[in-house]
C-alpha cells in the first residue's frame, strides 16, 4: 500500500480529511488534517485531534513496517491549501490565492491571481478576481494550478479587551 493512501485512509478512519502531506528531510512526515466538509460545523482542529492521528498513525506505520523518523500532525491553518476539487466546492465565496502552472493567455499573461473562489462548472473552477477593467472570471481546471491557498480572514474586532 503506498504512503498517501495509508495516511488518508487511517485519517479519513478517524473521522478527519486528509488536507495534504509531505516528506521532509531526515525521515520527517508532515501530515495536514481538517474536519470533512460535512461535519466543518466542529470549529477547528484541536490538539487532541492532532494527538488522536498521531497516536493512530503510529500505531499503523509500525504494523505496516514504514520508515520515517519523526511524525508531525497538524491543521491546515488559516491559509488552508486547496488541493482537491472537493475544496473548491466547500469555499465557494471564500477569498484565495491561486497561482497556475503556466500563465494564462487573455489574463496578461499573469500566473497568480487573487480573489473570490466561485461555483465550479463541470470541471472549470472559477476565480473572480480584480482586472485592470474592473471585475474578471478566470477559469481553470485542478490541472491547471500549481499552488492554491485560502487568504486568511482575521477579525480582531471580536476579542474582547
Amino acid at each position: 500500500m503506498r504512503l498517501l493512501e495509508l495516511i488518508e485512509k487511517t485519517v479519513v478512519g478517524l473521522g478527519y480529511e486528509l488536507v495534504d502531506f509531505e516528506q521532509a528531510a531526515r525521515g520527517l512526515l508532515r501530515v495536514y488534517i481538517d474536519f470533512p466538509a460535512e461535519a466543518a460545523d466542529k470549529g477547528n482542529i484541536t490538539v487532541e485531534d492532532c494527538a488522536a492521528v498521531s497516536h493512530q498513525l503510529s500505531h499503523v506505520f509500525l504494523v505496516e513496517n514504514t520508515p520515517y523518523d519523526r511524525l508531525e500532525v497538524s491543521s491546515p491553518g488559516l491559509d488552508r491549501p486547496l488541493t482537491k476539487f472537493s475544496d473548491y466546492v466547500r469555499f465557494v465565496d471564500a477569498e484565495a490565492v491561486v497561482k497556475l502552472r503556466m500563465p494564462m493567455p487573455g489574463a496578461a499573461n499573469r500566473k497568480s491571481f487573487q480573489g473570490i473562489l466561485q461555483a465550479p462548472e463541470g470541471d472549470k473552477l472559477k476565480l473572480e478576481f480584480e482586472g485592470k477593467d474592473g471585475p474578471a472570471m478566470l477559469e481553470f481546471t485542478l490541472a491547471d494550478v500549481d499552488k492554491a491557498r485560502l487568504v486568511p480572514q482575521v477579525d480582531f474586532r471580536s476579542r474582547k479587551a
